[in-house]
C-alpha cells in the first residue's frame, strides 16, 4: 500500500517584519529627503497659484518647409523659458503642446503685457562686432585728477584673446594674438563707440591704450551714459543681465554679458548688427576630422555670405579684442569667436566644444536661422482665489469620498479595517512626498486635475485591500483557520490586484500620452498612485496581514475582527479517514463531530 501523502504545505512564509521594517526605513528616508531639500509641500500648478497662461502657435513662412519641427520647438520652449526666467520668474512653465503649439504658464507676480511681449515673438539672432570686453563684474569708474593725468584710472583686466575665452574661434586657420596692454576702462569704451559703428584701425588703436586724432576729449552724452552703463554692470545679476537687454535696436552700440569657456561672465561692449539669424541657412555641429574635436558649421544665404565676408574682412585687420564678433541671441552673447581672414559662404566656430555644446550652439544658430513665427492663441488669467476655492471643493469632496470608504470598511469589515486605514496612511504619506520631491526634480506642478486624479486613487487602493480580505474570507468559509487562509488567499489575491492595478496604469499611460496640458496631471497623477498601490499592498498589507493573523484576536475569529466564521457562515472542516481493511473501494467522508 502507497504511504499517504503529506499534508500540503502553506508555503514558506516571508519574513514579515522585514518587509514592514524596509518599507518603513524607506518612507523615513523619502520624508528626511524632503526636508533636507528645502521642499515641503507640493509645488502648485497655474490653476492653484494663480498667474498667466499664454499658448502659441508656430507657423512657417512661405516658401519654407518642415520648418516647425520636433527639434526647433524643443529650441524655442528653451528659448521661451530662458526669456521667462529673465523677467525674475521662477518656476515658470513652458512646454509643448501637440506639434506646433507652445504653452507658458507664468506664476503670479509677472506683468502680463510684459510676459505676453517677451514670449510672443521670435528669436533674435544677431552677429555684432565687438568693441570691449571686460570681466563680468562692475568696474570701477576711474578717479578725477585736476591735472587730467591717467592717475587712479582702473586698467582693463579683460583677457582680450584672439578666441573668446574658448568658447569659439571662426577661422580656417588658427592665430595666436597677444594681449592688448592694460587700458583706461573709460577710454576703451570711449574709443571704441568712435570707430563710427564697425571698427576700424583708429580703433583699434584706441582700444590698446593709444590716444587717436579722432577721439574727442569729451564724450557725448550717449557716449558717457552707455560708458557708465558698462562700467556699472554686473553680468553675474540675473536682474541686470535683463535689464541691460531692454529696448535694445539691431542698429545701436549694445552692451550685453556673455559666459566664457571656464563658466566666468564677461560683459561686452557691441557694434551694430552686420549680420542677423535669417542670413544663416544652416548650421550643423560635427567633428573636426584633423583634430578630432566637436565644432559647428555654418552655411550662409546668398545675401547673408555678403554680409558676412564685409564684415570678416574688416574684423580680420584688427587687434584683439576687435577682431571678434559676437553671436547675440535675446541680448546674451553664446559666443564670440574672433577671426583671421576672410570668410564667406560657410564658417567654422571651433573652441573648446562637447558634443552638447556644440549641438546647443548648432541649434540656437539654425533656429535663428528659420523663418519660425508664433501666432497667440489665448491668454488666460488665473487667479489664485479661484483657484484656491476649487481645490478646497475638490478637497471635500475627498474627505467625503474617504469617509464613506471608511466607514464602509469599519462596518463591513470591523477589525480589518485597521489593516486597510493603515494602508491608505501609508499610501497617502508616500504619495504626498513623492509628489513634494518630483515639484523640484522634474518640474511637476499640482494642479486640478492631478487633484482628481489623487482623489479616484483612494477608491482604486481600497478595492485591492477589499481583494485581499475577500479572498481570506472566502477560504475562512471553507472551513480553514485564518493564517493558512491569508497564505492559500494571497496567491489569487495577487493576480487579481495586478491585473486590475495594470488595466489602471495602462490606462493613465495612454492618457497621457494621447493628451496634453493639465490632463496630463490627472493622468500622471493616477499612474504615480497605482503604482504605489501595488508597492503599498505588497510591501506593508499583506506582511501586517501575515503577522495580525498569528494575534488570538484575530486567529480566533473574535466577533470584531471581521473574520469571524460563523458571522461568515464557514462549513465544518473535512477530513478523509483511511479505508479499512475488507471496506469498499472508494472514499468516505465523514464530518468532524
Amino acid at each position: 500500500m502507497a504511504a499517504p501523502k503529506k499534508g500540503r504545505s502553506h508555503g514558506a512564509q516571508s519574513r514579515p517584519g522585514r518587509t514592514l521594517a524596509f518599507i518603513l526605513i524607506a518612507m523615513v528616508a523619502l520624508t528626511g529627503g524632503m526636508f533636507l531639500s528645502g521642499h515641503t509641500t507640493p509645488r502648485l500648478g497655474i490653476d492653484l497659484a494663480g498667474g498667466t497662461s499664454i499658448t502659441l502657435k508656430a507657423k512657417s513662412e512661405p516658401g519654407q518647409k518642415n520648418a516647425v519641427n520636433q527639434t526647433n520647438m524643443n529650441t524655442a520652449v528653451s528659448i521661451i523659458e530662458r526669456r521667462v526666467n529673465g523677467l525674475g520668474v521662477t518656476e515658470s512653465e513652458v512646454q509643448t503642446q501637440g506639434s506646433d503649439n507652445i504653452i507658458v504658464n507664468i506664476p503670479k507676480g509677472t506683468n502680463e503685457a510684459q510676459a505676453r511681449e517677451q514670449v510672443g515673438t521670435t528669436a533674435q539672432l544677431y552677429f555684432r562686432p565687438v568693441l570691449t570686453v571686460a570681466a563680468g563684474a562692475p568696474t570701477p569708474e576711474p578717479s578725477a585728477s585736476p591735472s587730467g593725468s591717467d592717475k587712479g584710472k582702473a586698467t582693463d583686466k579683460a583677457t582680450d584673446k584672439a578666441t573668446d575665452g574658448g568658447k569659439g574661434k571662426a577661422s580656417s586657420t588658427p592665430t595666436a594674438s597677444p594681449t592688448s596692454s592694460a587700458t583706461s576702462q573709460g577710454r576703451a569704451v570711449t574709443d571704441g563707440l568712435k570707430a563710427d559703428s564697425s571698427p576700424s584701425p583708429s580703433a583699434s588703436a584706441s582700444a590698446s591704450g593709444k590716444p587717436t586724432p579722432s577721439a574727442s576729449s569729451t564724450p557725448d552724452a550717449a557716449t558717457a551714459a552707455l560708458q557708465k552703463k558698462f562700467t556699472d554692470l554686473d553680468c553675474t545679476d540675473k536682474a541686470a543681465r535683463s535689464q541691460v537687454t531692454s529696448g535694445v535696436k539691431p542698429e545701436d552700440t549694445a552692451v550685453a554679458c556673455g559666459k566664457n569657456s571656464s563658466g566666468q561672465w564677461e560683459k561686452y561692449v557691441l557694434g551694430p548688427a552686420e549680420v542677423n539669424g535669417k542670413d544663416v541657412d544652416k548650421a550643423q555641429a560635427t567633428i573636426n576630422q584633423q583634430t578630432g574635436a566637436w565644432v559647428v558649421n555654418m552655411d550662409f544665404t546668398g545675401g547673408g555670405s555678403k554680409k558676412f565676408a564685409k564684415i570678416t574682412s574688416k574684423l580680420s585687420q584688427q587687434q584683439p579684442p576687435m577682431n571678434q564678433f559676437a553671436i547675440v541671441l535675446d541680448g546674451d552673447v553664446v559666443s564670440a569667436p574672433s577671426v583671421s581672414s576672410t570668410l564667406s559662404g560657410s564658417a567654422e566656430i571651433s573652441g573648446s566644444f562637447d558634443q552638447q555644446s556644440a549641438q546647443d550652439l548648432a541649434n540656437v544658430l539654425s533656429y535663428g536661422a528659420l523663418p519660425l513665427s508664433f501666432q497667440e492663441q489665448s491668454v488666460t488669467t488665473v487667479t489664485a482665489a479661484l483657484g484656491g476655492e476649487q481645490l478646497h471643493a475638490g478637497l471635500i469632496a475627498g474627505a467625503i469620498g474617504l469617509l464613506l470608504v471608511v466607514i464602509y470598511l469599519v462596518v463591513y469589515y470591523r477589525g480589518l479595517s485597521l489593516i486597510a486605514l493603515a494602508s491608505l496612511l501609508v499610501s497617502a504619506v508616500l504619495t504626498y512626498v513623492i509628489m513634494t520631491l518630483l515639484g523640484p526634480a522634474i518640474g511637476f506642478a499640482l494642479n486640478l486635475p492631478a487633484v482628481c486624479g489623487a482623489i479616484v486613487a483612494i477608491g482604486i487602493t481600497a478595492d485591492s485591500f477589499i481583494v485581499f480580505f475577500e479572498r481570506i474570507r472566502d477560504e475562512i468559509r471553507e472551513g480553514r483557520s485564518l493564517r493558512p487562509s491569508v497564505e492559500r488567499a494571497w496567491p489569487r489575491a495577487r493576480r487579481t490586484i495586478l491585473v486590475s492595478d495594470f488595466v489602471s496604469f495602462l490606462a493613465a499611460a495612454v492618457l497621457f500620452v494621447v493628451t496634453v496640458g493639465k490632463v496630463q496631471g490627472f493622468a500622471f497623477t493616477l499612474g504615480l498612485t497605482t503604482v504605489l498601490d501595488v508597492v503599498v499592498v505588497f510591501l506593508f498589507t499583506k506582511p501586517l496581514m501575515t503577522i495580525l493573523a498569528r494575534k488570538k484576536f484575530f486567529a480566533s475569529g473574535h466577533p470584531w475582527s471581521g473574520l469571524d466564521p460563523k458571522r461568515l457562515g464557514a462549513k465544518p472542516p473535512l477530513r478523509r479517514t483511511r479505508r479499512a481493511p475488507g471496506s469498499p473501494v472508494g472514499p468516505v467522508d465523514t464530518k468532524e463531530a
